[in-house]
């Protein structure tokens, strides 16, 4: 997968992902119009299919809302990269189909900057500037929740 970068820092809570205000829907096209809103009004409006965020440490903190990695998803973006994910947020992507991943280097990741994630090699390549970090390595059954798109999808399947 490949895209161009959107960067946040540190503490992006769930209320900056998607504001509490959305919550009364769970139509996703209407989150995805919605996401980062109050950090970046136009945000949803820039983003194309497959960009990324890459962010600090803590990314996804504060409430326990599944709406947020649906909204993510929704909008387009096909990966969050960050130093560390509030545990909630990690397992609500997981669980939701939103590939997150986690590297220390994400100050050498700018805005703008196209990269290409190898998540055989567990690579990130970053296109702009040539460099390459490793990221941890997502456990076996973590990755067949995203390739199904989610928990509920995978539950379905496994039920067949």
């Amino acid at each position: 997968m490949q895209g161009k970068v959107w960067k946040f820092g540190n503490n992006i809570d769930t209320d900056i992902i998607i504001a509490a205000r959305y919550l009364n829907t769970s139509d996703e096209n209407i989150l995805a119009k919605h996401i980062m809103e109050d950090a970046d009004s136009s945000f949803s409006s820039k983003i194309s299919q497959g960009d990324f965020i890459v962010a600090g440490e803590n990314f996804g903190c504060g409430s326990s809302r599944e709406h947020a990695p649906i909204a993510l998803k929704a909008a387009g973006i096909s990966c969050v990269i960050a130093k560390s994910f509030a545990r909630i947020f990690y397992r609500n992507s997981f669980n939701t189909g939103l590939l997150i991943l986690e590297i220390n280097q994400t100050e050498e990741i700018n805005e703008g900057d196209e990269i290409n994630i190898d998540l055989k090699n567990g690579k990130i390549k970053n296109l702009t500037t040539g460099k390459t970090y490793k990221f941890k390595p997502i456990p076996e059954f973590m990755q067949n929740l995203l390739s199904c798109g989610g928990l509920i999808k995978y539950a379905k399947n496994s039920i067949k």
